[in-house]
């Protein structure tokens, strides 16, 4: 119970208490000063006897400490209290005022809603006797009045009730509404409480999502950068160690010194950024086509490269994808399709980017491609696990004995 609440139901119970005191000693001032109304001593004796009784029942019944349930004892002091106020008023009207303490706590003192509009209609029956001129009541004039005050002061009371009686439905069910908001809010509170948890959990299994992809994509970037660079520098030495031709020898050693010298920036370049070399100084289309042109010359194998569309400048993530794409893409035609010819072919679409790579090799079964090759690379999964990382997508048609063409889509995201 909130304080303000607490200090209405005490000042409720000091007008219980004190407001009968009250109204009884303002009946008794008003027929004392009404002494033309108990001329008789017999009258006067007996209205002393009765206040002094009314006094000794109110000091009975007690203070009214708290809120008060129907009960025998609150019943017969009703009953009581009423008899004293009819006797009164038989004696003096102004005593009505005290009768009508009846209306503020029969609720309290009698049980059952029957029994309550009993004793209110008795209330009633005194107030309106007080008000038609006192009882007995005389004469047809006096008794239509009579009639009147009664049933209009029993249809304001009954107008009354029903209003406080509505008035106290609405606070059962706002009691009720609190008491589903608190447990709602508790059941809140405990969602809250679980989503934080969760939500912590989740950052957790994020981080370590996180540091698995990182790892993955750090071994594809020295798959597709040092590892290609070593290997073209391993097939170049071979050549120079197989050939008896001097000229040969020192074209393919500088073969080899400048892929030594690119993949040394790849790798100083991968430990800064990860972004490739190519894309330092040029955009894409640019990088593709010195990419090929290289890989051309370095392998012998007749290769072009072609750009439809707008080119744009894309995101560096992007860039670096579609880069990576196509050299892992050559890598393989190099070692595995013994082609005599491979295209390049990068198209700006709108809002997304295709990179074709083709080649008229031997070919092979997509299906069949294991998820790491034997030589521990991560060929076609590779590459399709760098477009899906920027929400692109990665197709491969080939067949044996016909040729390969990988194709990868991504959104065309331009750089910020």
């Amino acid at each position: 119970m909130t304080p303000a609440d607490e200090q209405i139901e005490h000042r409720q119970n000091q007008f219980h208490t004190w407001g009968v005191y009250g109204l009884l000693a303002v009946s008794a001032l008003l027929s004392v000063a009404s002494h033309d109304l108990m001329v008789r001593p017999a009258e006067w004796y007996t209205g002393g006897a009765l206040l002094v009784a009314a006094v000794l029942l109110q000091l009975w019944h007690g203070p009214r400490r708290g809120r008060r349930t129907p009960s025998p004892r609150g019943t017969a002091y009703y009953v009581l209290r009423w008899a004293l106020s009819f006797a009164l008023t038989w004696l003096n009207p102004f005593f009505g005022f005290y009768a009508s303490a009846g209306y503020f706590d029969s609720d309290e003192l009698i049980a059952g809603r029957r029994r309550q509009w009993l004793g209110l209609l008795a209330t009633v029956v005194v107030v309106a006797g007080s008000q038609s001129g006192g009882m007995p009541i005389d004469g047809l004039v006096q008794w239509l009045l009579f009639g009147v005050l009664l049933v209009t002061n029993f249809g304001l009371l009954a107008v009354v009730g029903h209003i406080a009686q509505q008035e106290e439905q609405r606070s059962r069910e706002r009691a009720v509404t609190i008491t589903e908001l608190e447990r709602t809010n508790t059941a809140l509170q405990q969602a809250l409480d679980e989503n934080a948890a969760l939500h912590a959990q989740l950052l957790v299994q994020a981080r370590e999502a996180g540091v698995a992809d990182e790892r993955r994509r750090l071994a594809a970037e020295i798959h597709d950068t040092i590892a290609q660079g070593l290997t073209g520098i391993i097939a170049q030495l071979q050549v120079v160690t197989n050939t008896p031709d001097p000229t040969t020898a020192r074209t393919h050693l500088e073969r080899a010194s400048d892929l030594a010298r690119h993949s040394l920036g790849e790798a100083r370049r991968s430990v800064h950024n990860l972004a490739p070399v190519a894309l330092a100084d040029a955009g894409l289309p640019e990088a593709l086509k010195k990419t090929v042109a290289e890989w051309s010359e370095r392998t012998g194998v007749r290769a072009d490269f072609r750009l439809t569309g707008t080119a744009e400048q894309l995101h560096e993530e992007v860039a670096a994808t579609l880069l990576r794409i196509v050299q892992e893409a050559l890598s393989n035609i190099a070692r595995h399709a013994g082609a005599s010819r491979a295209g390049v072919t990068l198209s700006f679409l709108g809002d997304e980017v295709i990179l074709d790579i083709r080649d008229d090799g031997s070919g092979f079964d997509p299906l069949a491609v294991p998820a790491r090759t034997r030589t521990g690379g991560f060929g076609l999964p590779g590459m399709g696990a760098r477009a899906e990382r920027i929400a692109g997508s990665l197709a491969v048609e080939s067949e044996p004995g016909h040729g390969t063409a990988v194709s990868a889509r991504v959104p065309l995201v331009r750089h910020d």
